[in-house]
């Protein structure tokens, strides 16, 4: 028996067209095409309109000159500022016949030619930034016994603290050697009556904004995370800020002694730069699940997890990370305390800290963060 292809012909006349299309496309497409057109990032800041400007509560700028910032340098100091900043750091062994000629960046009128070259000036900068906003703290780094770096500031202290410093395994040495470090002094505290209060921290951030009252403003937290409006990692254990008493001390270590045990059972196959943050996000959902609801929101908040109490601090103010480029998201805001370079955002620090070397101006060079694009070189 015959078939028709009579009602079928509306749909043969509408496919042939386009699948000869996606032939002739593909004929044509060539991926070698695509990378010969994707155009270079430049080896230099590109300034951009700053995001934000019109917007209340916003750093309003004009070129590279803030209109609406104050400089933190003119605020008076307070006792709140005399914090031990503390970061986890090492370098990496590189094979120098590896080293790309364009892996040299220039900075100013100082050439970087190596990485372990920019990762110690990207230390150097964390604790330049530090003395500037905050000078009556202290800069711990927590490192590797065999690690051979420099660290000759004022200060600024190296504390070897045995582990696995390696790649992989960062991350998690990470959270030992803070357990480690607040065992250190938990242990002297008996001795010395009284300790600073403690900010652990990525080395990739400038503080550029007295820190000091968030122990000031909110006397009755143990520990402070920050947090962002995102799903999956809500919280950023690129800062963790501890209460500098006996109590707050031991209450840290009690949560970070579980945070480490959920990372060692349940995210070591995590990539090496998460398994912390799940880990960490993952004990407060725990205990805490009202607090899941409040990420959505701008506004601090505290909490008791296992009978320690958490103040939740927004990422906004207290965790800033520099958008990928000019006209993104909604700008900084005016009470910006810290901001996070993170990958390739790690050069405009070092960028940064040489325009507020020529000008001395806090505001400014926010506005430069604010309005530059990508760079070129990947730190």
């Amino acid at each position: 028996m015959a078939v028709s292809i009579r009602p079928l012909l509306p749909l043969l006349l509408f496919l042939i067209p386009f699948f000869y299309s996606v032939s002739v496309l593909h004929q044509k497409w060539n991926p070698e095409d695509t990378k010969k057109l994707s155009p270079k990032r430049p080896d230099q800041l590109i300034l951009g309109p700053a995001a934000g400007q019109g917007l209340p509560n916003r750093l309003q700028c004009q070129g590279v000159r803030a209109m609406n910032k104050i400089d933190p340098s003119t605020k008076n100091s307070h006792s709140g500022d005399q914090i031990s900043f503390v970061t986890v750091f090492t370098i990496y062994k590189s094979d120098p016949t590896n080293e790309k000629i364009l892996d040299k960046v220039t900075v100013g009128e100082i050439l970087y030619s190596a990485k372990s070259e920019r990762s110690l000036a990207i230390l150097n900068t964390y604790i330049n930034f530090i003395q500037v906003s905050m000078p009556s703290s202290n800069v711990v780094v927590l490192t590797d016994p065999d690690s051979t770096f420099l660290l000759d500031r004022n200060n600024a202290i190296k504390l070897p603290i045995e582990g696995d410093y390696s790649r992989s395994n960062l991350m998690l040495q990470r959270i030992k050697s803070y357990i480690a470090y607040l065992k250190r002094i938990q242990e002297s505290y008996e001795m010395e009556k009284s300790n600073k209060n403690i900010i652990f921290s990525d080395s990739d951030i400038a503080v550029v904004d007295n820190l000091g009252d968030i122990f000031q403003k909110h006397p009755d937290f143990h520990m402070a995370l920050t947090f962002r409006n995102n799903k999956n990692q809500p919280l950023n254990s690129g800062f963790i800020a501890v209460r500098g008493t006996q109590d707050g001390i031991s209450k840290a270590i009690v949560i970070l002694e579980e945070v480490l045990d959920v990372y060692m059972s349940k995210y070591m196959g995590a990539s090496r730069m998460l398994g912390d943050q799940l880990a960490l996000y993952w004990v407060i959902k725990s205990h805490l699940p009202s607090a899941m609801q409040q990420f959505n929101r701008h506004e601090s908040f505290t909490g008791k997890v296992k009978g320690v109490s958490v103040l939740f601090l927004p990422c906004a103010i207290y965790n800033w990370t520099p958008p990928e480029g000019a006209g993104q998201f909604h700008g900084m805001p005016l009470n910006v305390k810290i901001v996070h370079f993170k990958g390739s955002r790690k050069r405009l620090m070092l960028e940064s800290w040489n325009f507020y070397n020529s000008t001395s101006n806090i505001s400014n060079m926010l506005c430069l963060i604010l309005c530059s694009g990508r760079t070129k070189y990947d730190f």
